[in-house]
């Protein structure tokens, strides 16, 4: 008789689990989404964007360039438990001044293009997410760099001082 309560429970546990594993949906990039760091528009800002969910936060935090979201995620002086990083698909972008608003890969998936001439929203180097490989070795072939995972991408790549470049840009 006690075997089917303890299958209940075992069953309830392990719905439990997978509704704390649930990742929460990327949130559209709107003119309301301001960098954590700078506290600027990300919208004012070229270059993919990244938005980072905490433990017991509902909104995310905004990054205008993916760097200073890898940075925030690889630094040791991290606040909070982060529950994902999600970065832009450049390979769905409109173009690089354009990110778009709804394309965004969990940057655990993303291929990143390191140490190309693309500059990020803050006019620092950037590294260019893609959701396939195929997509960041086209642009590395164009711009330079390396394609790289989030796993090889090492804290100091994402956290060492570097020249920004604050030049505006001819249209």
């Amino acid at each position: 008789m006690m075997k089917w309560p303890l299958l209940a429970l075992a069953l309830l546990a392990g719905c439990d689990d997978e509704i704390s594993r649930a990742l929460p949906e990327p949130m559209t990039l709107n003119d309301e989404a301001a960098g954590y760091y700078c506290q600027m528009v990300i919208l004012d800002h070229q270059g993919p964007k990244g938005q980072l969910f905490l433990e017991g936060m509902i909104a995310p935090l905004w990054f205008s360039q993916v760097r200073d979201g890898l940075a925030y995620l690889k630094s040791p002086e991290q606040e909070g438990v982060v529950i994902v990083l999600y970065v832009n698909d450049m390979g769905k972008a409109i173009s690089y001044s354009e990110p778009g608003a709804d394309n965004w890969i969990d940057a655990k998936d993303a291929f990143y293009v390191v140490g190309s001439d693309a500059l990020g929203g803050m006019g620092a180097p950037e590294l260019v997410p893609f959701g396939s490989a195929e997509n960041a070795e086209e642009f590395a072939a164009i711009h330079g760099g390396a394609v790289m995972k989030l796993e090889d991408i090492s804290a100091e790549t994402v956290l060492s001082p570097v020249e920004l470049n604050l030049a505006i840009p001819e249209t």
